[in-house]
């Protein structure tokens, strides 16, 4: 049995329950696929996503989930104003250091059909989106060289940091306004980090009802994933299963003319090269 490359997390046809796999075209865009109805079959993951091996055991998705679970994730750590295009529109002085806030896990989600719930709180016009790349941490470590950083790097997958701004701007914590449930969407594969090599070479868009909205490029962090991963490991154990949001482009809902809102019934996806595209739909909690 080898390493999985493309792994999804996933309720299967043949048995309606929750499993690990490994894609079997990784060439398709599983998260267009699975809004256009195309059938995805994988290989049988054994294990976990930290050491799991590729069977031969073919199985069909009903429905995808984060490739993460809340239950692996011990901690989602988010950088802010971490893009130069995305401070200039902020009109704000580039950071020194990167700038952490956190979400819980209750805030993590996944891709279609998995929705984006808007509580009452933040049904105000301002929701917004900010596509991202995500990481996941494969081993833990503390005080990791920055020439070491990408070793401990799990895999990468797509991410959507999204955001109440009325609630945001009213605080300079941003912990609440960004951590609501279903707040972080991730997927819909976790490519392996030895096949994204290097995270710096990757184009990254937001697309709002069919309209690209955002379409950056991580060479245009400020700060590389390796100077997360060290920076952010300084005294502090990195756990594995810790999730990193790395930052996003500019384009943001709020910096649009006229400002872009996340809507009920409207769509919003995050398309990463290499990677694929994370597609939600928003819907209005009546409650």
């Amino acid at each position: 049995m080898s390493s999985w490359t493309h792994l999804v997390r996933f309720i299967a046809v043949e048995d309606n329950e929750v499993h690990l796999g490994q894609l079997v075209d990784t060439a398709r865009d599983i998260g267009r696929d699975t809004v256009d109805g195309v059938e995805i079959v994988v290989y049988a993951i054994e294990g976990t996503i930290f050491d799991g091996r590729v069977t031969n055991e073919l199985l069909h998705v009903k429905q995808l989930l984060s490739p993460i679970s809340k239950e692996d994730c011990n901690y989602i750590r988010c950088l802010g104003l971490n893009y130069t295009d995305h401070a200039k529109e902020a009109n704000l002085a580039i950071p020194k250091v990167p700038i952490l806030f956190t979400k819980p896990r209750n805030a993590l989600s996944g891709p279609y059909p998995a929705v984006i719930d808007i509580p009452k709180c933040a049904q105000d016009g301002t929701s917004d989106y900010e596509a991202e790349l995500c990481l996941v941490i494969g081993k833990s470590g503390r005080d990791i060289p920055e020439e070491e950083a990408l070793d401990y790097v799990l895999g990468y997958t797509a991410s959507n940091d999204v955001s109440a701004r009325t609630m945001q701007l009213i605080t300079p914590q941003w912990c609440f306004s960004k951590g609501l449930d279903g707040s972080c969407p991730i997927g819909p594969v976790l490519v392996s980090s030895s096949v994204i090599q290097d995270p710096q070479t990757l184009s990254i868009k937001a697309i709002h009802n069919g309209t690209t909205v955002q379409d950056g490029h991580t060479k245009d962090m400020i700060f590389s994933i390796k100077k997360q991963i060290s920076y952010l490991s300084q005294g502090t154990t990195l756990e594995a299963g810790t999730i990193f949001l790395t930052g996003t482009p500019a384009g943001i809902g709020y910096f649009h003319e006229p400002r872009v809102v996340l809507n009920d019934g409207d769509e919003i996806s995050v398309e990463i090269g290499q990677i694929g595209t994370l597609v939600n739909k928003v819907r209005y909690e009546s409650r």
